[in-house]
């Protein structure tokens, strides 16, 4: 395993046992699969990045960002991130703490506008991966 790999593994689990308030509240609407069952993980590692939260298989990127992110280095460096994350085939979803304190509904709606679809499965209605019932 190369080292970088292993250093972000390990990063992300400890960044996974200390997250901010507001990625906690997130991680509440989003481990339950509110998002037309998108499964999100995280803390994820993407190259030499950690990803906030992240789908695979829709292979998009949450990214929380606090005030820090404000100034003139941080938005630099976010680009940066942003641009990388983007080359290798994920859309970035960026949302800030602000807005999951005071519009958390909203945020989610936001997040879900611009998922991809879910791969429909066999046997399920496209609207929240209903089963359908079969005809007697």
């Amino acid at each position: 395993m190369r080292e970088n790999q292993w250093r972000s593994k390990h990063h992300a689990k400890s960044l996974r046992k200390d997250p901010t308030t507001a990625e906690e509240l997130l991680w509440y609407d989003l481990r339950k699969k509110l998002l037309g069952g998108h499964k999100f993980r995280r803390q994820h590692p993407v190259g030499n990045y950690i990803a906030d939260f992240a789908c695979v298989k829709a292979k998009t990127i949450i990214e929380v960002d606090g005030a820090t992110h404000g100034t003139k280095q941080e938005r630099g460096y976010d680009d940066k991130r942003t641009q990388y994350l983007e080359s290798q085939g994920w859309i970035v979803i960026r949302v800030s703490n602000e807005d999951i304190y005071k519009h958390r509904e909203d945020t989610i709606n936001h997040i879900y506008l611009h998922l991809p679809p879910p791969p429909a499965r066999a046997g399920t209605s496209p609207v929240n991966g209903v089963r359908k019932r079969k005809k007697d």
